[in-house]
């Protein structure tokens, strides 16, 4: 028993003409007919008295059709209900995200939306890409903010901004003296990389293989971290280009830019496709454009709306 179904007896019981109804449901006569003749024989009840005219109910018939409308009301209930939760602007948003892009994002994020949308109710939560998967899956979040992974195909992906890396390089290392960089420049011992756990890209995993010399002594879970270590043990790290605005003057001086390859990151929002709060998924995007400038932002995301 289908929607389409009910809204079909409903159809010929108002006009008792199948030619009628079916005209009114935008179907065929005989499309209707058979529908209707279908829903009768799984019910296993005459609901029409075809010799009739114009049609008419059976007295079970009559029934049928009574709860037909009951049911048929319902439904338009619920989608004025969806349609009230796609608009609304406030209520709980359950967001992920990822530790190397929260300190770029959430405190301004934060901010905006305490500002602009109190009656938002943000939960917020820092975990790797992996268990962030997860948590979508499980509707323990709502949405994430992280790079491309592998998903299940009920998420949905909204490409929020590209990020390039920049070479962090301890004046005491030779890099220092070059006012940019190549990866030809690269040496593959003292290079200071995040855990590949956390969201790195393939042009930076390809830079790990290569860095033998590096990779069995220390990953980093931090940004902050690398810089520190670069700091004390020379060398140089590969770090987001957002990060950039939490350095002290003194820190900026040590910064390369990396001219080939250019290495960068794309940064995602992932949403679950049966999350129905389209104005407050709109909303929490908007809010993470104001916070990231604007030349690293997706092509006319700021004009683009999103449907669910």
């Amino acid at each position: 028993m289908t929607i389409q179904q009910l809204e079909y007896i409903v159809a010929l019981e108002r006009y008792g003409h199948f030619l009628q109804a079916a005209e009114a449901c935008g179907i065929t006569q005989p499309t209707l007919s058979a529908t209707i003749a279908k829903l009768e024989e799984e019910l296993d009840t005459q609901i029409f008295d075809r010799s009739k005219h114009p049609i008419t109910p059976t007295e079970a018939g009559l029934a049928v059709i009574e709860q037909a409308k009951t049911i048929l009301q319902d439904v338009e209930t619920m989608k004025e209900l969806v349609l009230s939760e796609r608009e609304k602007e406030s209520g709980e948003v359950h967001l992920g995200v990822i530790p190397t892009i929260s300190p770029y994002i959430l405190p301004s994020f934060i901010k905006q939306i305490q500002t602009n949308y109190p009656s938002i109710n943000l939960h917020i939560t820092e975990a790797v890409p992996d268990a962030m998967i997860q948590a979508l899956i499980k509707s323990e979040i709502d949405m994430a903010i992280m790079s491309p992974t592998d998903t299940a195909p009920d998420i949905l992906e909204v490409p929020l901004y590209i990020e390039h890396f920049v070479a962090y390089v301890s004046p005491n290392d030779k890099l220092a003296r070059q006012k940019e960089l190549h990866q030809k420049d690269f040496p593959t011992s003292k290079i200071w990389l995040l855990n590949e756990s956390l969201c790195m890209t393939e042009q930076l995993k390809n830079i790990m293989k290569i860095a033998s010399d590096y990779s069995s002594l220390y990953r980093a879970g931090t940004v902050d971290t690398l810089i520190r270590i670069v700091e004390e043990n020379g060398g140089y790290a590969l770090i987001p280009e957002l990060h950039m605005g939490l350095l002290r003057d003194y820190q900026r001086h040590n910064v390369r830019h990396i001219v080939t390859p250019n290495l960068k990151r794309e940064v995602c929002l992932f949403v679950r496709k049966d999350f129905v709060k389209e104005k407050l998924l709109n909303i929490i995007v908007n809010s993470i454009c104001r916070v990231i400038p604007e030349p690293m932002l997706m092509h006319n995301l700021k004009e683009r709306y999103i449907r669910l």
